[in-house]
């Protein structure tokens, strides 16, 4: 990965993120290790694999728990671990999600439940988790992933969009709740990255054409793309940034 440009407040900051080893997660990792910070993230699948690469790479590793955000008790028990490690989190970047394709007229009650709890409420608990050493500090930066697949009206993932409506949504409340402590809240909404996940499942020529047609800029995504984003978003650059939703989609939708 090439830095974009380096945020020097970044170097020794401590960083949880959801989901940091694999897709853009993997990205984040990678990109907040190259500005010197020290990160933690936790993951549902091994990710040793990983974490070797990135200690070759970067002559540091980042810390793994391995540990489902839904489990609000193994996320926090995490959070308390990689503040133990790498000092009070700095920075928390909930960016694990699911965004599973699905038939509204057929979800169960229960599947409704657990694609919520992944992409909503595990999002409410970790900044829950991280918000008292940031008040104590009187400073901090959360970042809440979104999409613009809810701005655009999107089918075909009825409880995926309906969870980032509510993410912005959150993400406003709680910069409102947090601000008088020195901390920023704010949501990053992507547009269609080129994952290798987005790839293999569901990029096809014609819809990667398509989709090329409604940005203004006309060049696909990439993960470095919102890798800077987010490091913009987690650096004293944006100090009086808050509240806001950051959309990184090549022009797409427009906000404001």
């Amino acid at each position: 990965m090439t830095k974009t440009a380096t945020f020097h407040d970044l170097d020794g900051a401590s960083v949880y993120i959801t989901g940091g080893g694999s897709g853009i997660g993997a990205d984040l990792t990678d990109g907040f290790l190259a500005q010197g910070a020290n990160v933690a993230f936790i993951g549902r699948s091994d990710a040793s694999a990983f974490v070797s690469e990135m200690e070759a790479k970067h002559g540091r590793a980042p810390l793994f728990f391995q540990g489902d955000i839904t489990n609000t008790d193994r996320l926090k028990e995490t959070v308390a671990a990689a503040a133990g490690a790498h000092g009070p989190i700095t920075t928390l970047v909930s960016n694990a999600a699911n965004d599973k394709r699905h038939d509204w007229l057929a979800l169960s009650p229960e599947e409704w439940d657990t694609l919520l709890a992944v992409n909503l409420k595990a999002y409410f608990f970790a900044a829950q988790a991280v918000a008292p050493a940031m008040i104590e500090k009187g400073a901090g930066s959360i970042i809440n992933f979104s999409s613009i697949s809810y701005m655009m009206g999107n089918a075909g993932y009825p409880a995926y969009t309906s969870a980032n409506g509510g993410i912005t949504a959150m993400t406003r409340s709680l910069a409102r709740e947090l601000g008088p402590n020195g901390i920023r809240v704010n949501a990053l909404a992507p547009g269609w990255v080129l994952t290798q996940k987005q790839l293999d499942k569901w990029a096809t020529p014609e819809g990667l054409a398509a989709h090329l047609e409604r940005q203004c800029l006309k060049t696909h995504l990439e993960p470095q793309d919102i890798v800077d984003a987010v490091l913009f978003l987690a650096s004293n650059t944006s100090r009086m940034m808050t509240g806001q939703c950051m959309v990184v989609d090549g022009g797409v939708v427009t906000t404001g």
